[in-house]
């Protein structure tokens, strides 16, 4: 909708001569204004309930909302951040990182962007990277369990595994009922051997409100890993179609220990996925 710029009245000062026979001088017209032309308005930021929709979006639907609203204002922190997050769902983890570090050249205490370009490093296996902007974040918000959390997972990639246990230490006492927490803490026990305190804390993490799929295909990862395929035929069954389920199973058996030789190492096995 175009709106058109209001024009203040002129007013003008009239000086009435004085003539013979009570004639009286004619009033001047006042002088013609010309009209300001309107200018049409240019596309508009999104509203905040628009924003907020944008989240049930398609990663690649979402990567171009929110670049979209980044061209908009290049300083749009939450734009970049979102377009960093939605790249990444795409699997652009260098793309991802690069959107993220654009906001802390003008914000570099922003604890979302950080995160993000953490979380970017650790998408594309460069956990070394991550470890930087992930203490930052840390230091910036330290109850914040998602930075120690995201630590554990760098510094693992790191080959640091006693930091790595104590980053996801730290975060479980931040967060104990968080699912994600118990889950990458899982993790770490699983790639390091102890298969037992992992499922422990999968089953745990699988039990709490708002577990998502992807706890539940861990612990049948590392139910699949011991042999106990009825067990995690189960768990795959309840979020996978059957031709998925086939296939996952076939690789779980594949994977598991048998008795032609060693197990493999779940790093072999995230390799493989």
């Amino acid at each position: 909708m175009c709106r058109m710029s209001a024009l203040a009245a002129t007013a003008l000062t009239l000086s009435l001569v004085a003539l013979p026979a009570m004639a009286k001088a004619p009033k001047a017209a006042p002088p013609a204004v010309a009209a300001t032309p309107a200018t049409p308005e240019g596309p508009r930021p999104a509203s905040a309930e628009e924003r907020g929709l944008a989240a049930r979006l398609d990663p690649l639907a979402r990567a171009a909302f929110w670049g979209r609203e980044s061209d908009l204002d290049p300083r749009d922190g939450e734009a970049a951040v979102g377009l960093a997050q939605a790249l990444r769902a795409m699997g652009k983890y260098e793309d991802a990182a690069q959107a993220a570090q654009r906001v802390l050249i003008t914000d570099p205490k922003n604890v979302e962007a950080l995160l993000e370009v953490a979380r970017a490093q650790v998408g594309r296996g460069q956990g070394f990277y991550a470890i930087e902007p992930a203490r930052q974040a840390q230091a910036l918000a330290p109850q914040d369990w998602r930075a120690p959390s995201l630590l554990g997972v760098a510094y693992d990639q790191a080959s640091r595994p006693e930091e790595a246990l104590a980053a996801h230490r730290l975060a479980a006492r931040l967060a104990p009922e968080n699912p994600a927490v118990l889950c990458n803490l899982a993790l770490f026990y699983a790639s390091h051997g102890d298969a037992s305190q992992a499922e422990t804390l999968l089953r745990s993490a699988a039990a709490k409100p708002g577990a998502t799929m992807a706890v539940r295909q861990n612990l049948a990862l590392v139910l699949g890993l011991q042999g106990r395929f009825d067990e995690a035929e189960k768990l795959v069954r309840q979020d996978l179609p059957p031709e998925a389920v086939t296939n996952n199973m076939a690789f779980l058996r594949a994977a598991a220990p048998g008795p032609a030789g060693p197990p493999r190492s779940w790093d072999s096995v995230r390799i493989a996925q």
